[in-house]
């Protein structure tokens, strides 16, 4: 068979990379490039598929993908989450026999209070996250997430400072913050040409991350600030265009893994412990103070956590990054050599 991809995917590129390193036999579909078989030497055989490793067990997995049960397990267990309701497109409460359809949405909305955030309740990446702020842009917002999924989140908005901590065995293996899309006023360019300069950066610097140009959340984030794709912006003035700071999106990130505060370790460390999970992405929004503080002296939530924390937009973003992430897998490889 041929494979159909001239560039393998990272993580797959990687572990062929490293897979000698710890002794083991790396056997890739090669179709596709994104499915193989980590062989060791005392005979133990683990997967790979897409960004996904043999580390977790499928249940724990499924249960931190679907959102709304992630979070509901994540309350229980006493790690503040924020305020919000499922809602279900009306096909699918019809057959769930639910109440809990748009309409009870757009009332619980009313209720807690604009603008929300909205997201798919099984998507990743940052898809179909957006800031809504009054019931014309949730009810749009919803039926936008039901083409794609059945079930969706309502939350409160909580901004601040957004970051990804990744956990392996008990120990913070890489901390970073995530920063949404955002372009920086030359005084000259319009935001839309800001925007194919960023892109052009990102194609120069290898990073495979594709900027959305029609994404509605774009030009609803613009609507909000007076701005539209042909504003110029004066020079030095930032604006952002996303309220989900995924990498997968356009985002920058900040590395934080040497100034993390032990406190933020131990929570991400214990979450992905109570969530029965080795490896996980925790992902901390800190509403007043930052990362490298105590939490105790900090107010924060958890967003969510990932099974399988994707680093392949991370890892471009500089050499530092490409050297943790190694670094990280090399030790992931080990941990799956290991007996059970």
């Amino acid at each position: 068979m041929k494979n159909k991809k001239s560039v393998l995917p990272y993580l797959t590129s990687l572990v062929k990379k490293l897979a000698p390193k710890v002794g083991a036999r790396f056997m890739l579909e090669p179709e596709w490039g994104i499915a193989g078989q980590i062989i060791y030497p005392n005979k133990i055989v683990r997967s790979l598929r897409m960004y996904s490793l043999d580390l977790n067990h499928i249940a724990s997995s499924d249960i931190a993908r679907d959102k709304d049960y992630a979070k509901f397990f994540m309350k229980e267990r006493g790690y503040p989450v924020a305020a919000g309701q499922t809602v279900f497109s009306d096909a699918w409460a019809k057959v769930l026999k639910s109440n809990n359809k748009i309409s009870a949405g757009v009332k619980y909305a009313e209720k807690l209070g604009y603008p929300l955030i909205i997201k798919p309740n099984s998507k990743s990446q940052g898809v179909g996250v957006t800031l809504v702020w009054n019931r014309t842009e949730l009810v749009s917002g919803l039926k936008e997430i039901f083409k794609g999924d059945k079930i969706a989140i309502i939350e409160q908005y909580l901004p601040g400072h957004d970051y990804r901590i990744v956990v392996l065995d008990k120990e913070v293996i890489s901390a970073y913050e995530r920063i949404p899309l955002s372009v920086v006023g030359d005084g000259k360019s319009s935001i839309f040409k800001l925007l194919q300069q960023k892109q052009k950066s990102f194609n120069v610097s290898g990073r495979d991350t594709k900027i959305n140009f029609k994404d509605k959340r774009i030009k609803l984030k613009l609507k909000h600030s007076d701005h539209t794709l042909n504003t110029i912006l004066p020079n030095g003035e930032k604006v952002f265009l996303l309220d989900n700071a995924n990498l997968s999106t356009g985002g920058d990130s900040v590395d934080v893994t040497n100034t993390i505060n032990v406190g933020f370790r131990k929570i991400a460390v214990n979450l992905s412990r109570d969530m029965g999970l080795r490896m996980a992405g925790v992902d901390i929004m800190v509403t007043r103070g930052d990362i490298t503080k105590n939490p105790k002296d900090c107010n924060y939530y958890i967003i969510e956590i990932n099974a399988a924390p994707g680093l392949d937009h991370y890892v471009m973003t500089g050499k530092k990054q490409r050297k943790i992430v190694e670094a990280m897998y090399l030790k992931v490889l080990k941990a799956l050599g290991k007996k059970d």
